[in-house]
């Protein structure tokens, strides 16, 4: 969950998150971004047309880490960004709507391979909006998926391309991606 997230999401009625078990810590994190970036070079032959997108919230700073990641391998800085996909969800009645986040994406997608980045893949249903919302800005060649953590649980066929850790949980669990690493917990 992201710190924006945290600040305006609305305490669900039973309590607060409470963390049970640190599952990875930063430096864990680090060297995760560390291989994912190796990854998407080795996948992607290299940089070229390689653009990063972060989903709003928990994914643009692990966006902007993946960028430092590969510039500090490939010695050249590729394109982040970020994307808001709240109004191309298709459950904004079962969960609360946060005010709109920014997008930026600051170069043209059309014919790039475009990774998206998020914190935590669960449903699938925000990668489903990123997608769709994605399409508006081009029509990238490739869209490839890098996630923190992969939950399980999909109520959609998607299938991370690159990801920091793979942690079942059961669906009454929350995960939380935060600078100092990720906490599995539930809500108190």
């Amino acid at each position: 969950m992201a710190d924006r997230e945290r600040r305006l999401r609305v305490p669900p009625p039973s309590g607060v998150f409470r963390a049970r078990t640190r599952v990875m810590t930063a430096d864990d994190v680090d060297r995760a971004i560390r291989r994912m970036a190796h990854e998407i070079l080795e996948r992607n032959q290299g940089a070229d047309d390689v653009v990063l997108v972060g989903l709003q919230t928990g994914g643009v700073d692990l966006a902007r880490r993946l960028g430092d990641a590969i510039a500090a391998i490939e010695g050249r800085r590729v394109p982040v960004g970020s994307l808001d996909a709240t109004l191309h969800r298709d459950d904004l009645d079962l969960r609360p709507t946060l005010p709109g986040a920014v997008t930026d994406i600051p170069v043209d997608v059309t014919g790039r391979v475009v990774v998206l980045v998020d914190d935590v893949l669960y449903t699938g249903r925000t990668v489903r909006a990123a997608l769709d919302a994605l399409h508006t800005y081009g029509r990238p060649r490739a869209v490839q998926l890098a996630v923190m953590v992969d939950r399980g649980h999909r109520e959609l066929p998607i299938r991370p391309d690159f990801v920091g850790k793979n942690l079942p949980t059961r669906r009454d669990e929350m995960v939380d991606v935060h600078p100092d690493g990720v906490d599995l917990g539930d809500i108190a």
